[in-house]
């Protein structure tokens, strides 16, 4: 742990905005709390932040949720929690407790606040369905092609335990679309269900997942509609939540792969959809959860909100016609609406048209000013 200490506080020496866990996977799911309160700690003195992906976030959500307080508290360090989200049916009942829960902290002095996408379907790994001690020693294709470790593994996955991520505890298997096939031999099961594909092989849906994941020897990029729209709608209420895309930036060009459509929608979908058309929320608290909320919670003090001397990261949209149009079946589409762009002062989409202009910079977390 001493060791990891270190790293992380040069890493905030050079400009890291703190350290994202993700517990629900391997091999962030084998790290104790005891060592990530100890490395929040160092995060906690440089004024960065503890970004988790909760260890549950499903049947054992509060569990995570307490996990997640508990470092933010102990190591007196600020928490984000990574696409909060109950995944699976037979958790969406627990996330009016959740915000119940994060209000609670929140007024007793923990800085606790989320980020989400607005969909309800998350995408992740088809390996995900596979049990994370299977994948201990980096030797997850190895273990499954050992008959005896894939019999247990099997097995698993026939009866999960309780503490398995929603998307391997769900029953729904026509709900989970693997899209990430890379093998010629396997791109006829893009966009199919899981129960589909398993029909299809002529197998139960367990020995596809491992026999696919065993041809592909990757964790094959899967969507999992997994989510409640009410729970999609309650969240985004909630004065602390910021929206966020967890996808990279995608070319729509040459395109071969269907992908969540997270990548191209996620922001003109709540423009047009939940604040025009349904009304969730105004237009001004929707915009600051896209700029000024994400901005103060990384220590970025001059961007983010249109302010004499700040950075002039800048888009014109129109309220009335901005939206997503990118979709599960053809989600390779760019969203309407938006006319203008300015990053750092240079204007790169001029009425909808990209300039060529690429005027990035790279940002700095807080601990930077310590080295400096």
């Amino acid at each position: 742990v001493s060791t990891m200490c270190d790293v992380m506080d040069a890493c905030m020496r050079e400009g890291a905005f703190g350290i994202a866990t993700a517990l629900i996977y391997p091999p962030g799911s084998y790290a104790g709390t005891a060592e990530l309160i100890e490395i929040a700690k160092v995060v906690g003195r440089y004024g960065g932040v503890y970004i988790t992906h909760m260890r549950s976030e499903s049947d054992l959500i509060l569990d995570g949720l307490a996990e997640a307080l508990r470092i933010g508290r102990e190591a007196n360090c600020a928490v984000e929690i990574y696409h909060l989200k109950a995944s699976g049916e037979s958790s969406w009942k627990y996330m009016p407790h959740v915000i119940a829960e994060i209000d609670r902290a929140r007024s007793e002095g923990i800085d606790v606040t989320a980020d989400m996408y607005p969909y309800v379907a998350s995408g992740t790994g088809l390996s995900v369905l596979i049990p994370n001690w299977a994948s201990e020693g980096e030797r997850l294709f190895e273990n499954l092609a050992d008959p005896a470790i894939r019999a247990a593994v099997r097995a698993e996955m026939l009866d999960p335990p309780l503490e398995s991520p929603g998307m391997a505890r769900s029953a729904n298997r026509d709900g989970i679309v693997p899209l990430g096939f890379q093998r010629p031999e396997n791109r006829q099961y893009i966009g199919k269900t899981l129960a589909e594909i398993a029909r299809m092989r002529d197998q139960e849906w367990p020995d596809a997942v491992i026999d696919l994941l065993l041809s592909e020897q990757q964790r094959i990029s899967t969507v999992y509609f997994m989510m409640s729209e009410d729970n999609v709608r309650l969240q985004l209420q909630q004065p602390w939540m910021k929206i966020s895309t967890d996808a990279g930036g995608i070319d729509p060009s040459g395109q071969t792969n269907p992908v969540h459509p997270r990548a191209y929608g996620t922001y003109t979908r709540v423009l047009g959809k939940y604040v025009r058309e349904e009304r969730v929320i105004a237009l001004e608290d929707a915009i600051r959860k896209m700029t000024s909320a994400v901005a103060s919670r990384l220590s970025l003090h001059d961007r983010g909100s249109l302010r004499t001397g700040n950075w002039a990261d800048i888009v014109v949209f129109d309220p009335e016609t901005v939206a997503d149009r990118a979709t599960f079946t053809d989600p390779h589409q760019l969203s309407v609406g938006v006319r203008d762009v300015w990053v750092n002062g240079s204007r790169v989409l001029d009425n909808g048209q990209h300039t060529g202009a690429m005027p990035g910079q790279i940002v700095d977390g807080p601990g930077r000013r310590f080295s400096t």
